[in-house]
Parts: C-alpha cells; structure tokens; sequence
C-alpha cells in the first residue's frame, strides 16, 4: 500500500515545514485506511469486540518535508507473534524520487473491548493481519 499525502496548511508549523506531530497523523490514516481495505473495519472491529491500540510510536526524520513536495507513505508489517496478538509496522515516508523523508515505527497490541485489557484476535483478524505486505526481512517473535 502507498498512498499519496495532501498537506493542509495546519499541518506546516511556524518553520514553514511538516510539523513533528503531523507525520503521527499521517501514520494514523494509513493504518486505519490500510486496514480497513483489507476489512478490518470500524464495524467489523467492533462487531469482534476488539480494536487495535498503540504501545509505542517512533518517528525517525531524515529529511525536511515543505508544503509544496509531493509524498507517499506506505505500510508494512515488519513482526508478529504467532497469534497477532502483538505486531509491528513500519511507514516510510517517500518523495516521488523516492528519497527517504521519514520512517514511523509502530508497536501495536489488540485491546478487549470489554474486558479493557490486552486481547487475542479471532481467526479472522488474524487471516486478514496475515495477508498485510511484509517487510523482506519481517520475523515472527515469541509470546
């Protein structure tokens, strides 16, 4: 998946570049929206009684980003345990020469609605979480 990214002026800060907190955003809507073409929907989530949480977000900067260039974001998965009740995705942030602008690390969990503690997905998410593109060098880790 990658996706090209629309700056709106709220997301430029007073250096007249990307503002820190924006490539989070960013990050955000390409997991959300990746997930949701592959099912992983709002609805569907809840109807599982289950949604996805955040126990870390990194962004690594590389290169400045100004409202006028034209940028891409992907997503991948980069390691899971064996049930995806914890996985990892990586984003990279891209110009159309494909020079490297920012990389968005992300460790993720699932979150029992209910029980609003850490949650196991069913066999469905875990098919669907299973069929996200891998990095070339993704590994399965232990519980």
């Amino acid at each position: 998946m990658k996706e090209k990214l629309q700056f709106r002026w709220s997301d430029i800060d007073a250096n007249n570049h990307l503002r820190h907190s924006a490539y989070y955003d960013f990050g955000a809507m390409c997991r959300i929206k990746g997930m949701s073409e592959k099912g992983l929907t709002i609805d569907f989530l809840k109807s599982k009684n289950i949604g996805p949480i955040i126990l870390r977000e990194e962004a690594i900067f590389r290169r400045e980003i100004k409202m006028e260039d034209l940028v891409f974001i992907d997503m991948i998965l980069i390691a899971a345990n064996q049930d995806f009740s914890r996985w990892f995705i990586r984003h990279h942030l891209t110009f159309e020469d494909d020079k490297l602008a920012a990389i968005i690390n992300i460790d993720g969990a699932w979150l029992d609605l209910e029980k609003r503690k850490f949650g196991i997905p069913d066999e469905d998410i875990k098919n669907i979480f299973n069929s996200f593109e891998k990095s070339e060098d993704f590994k399965w880790i232990e519980n």
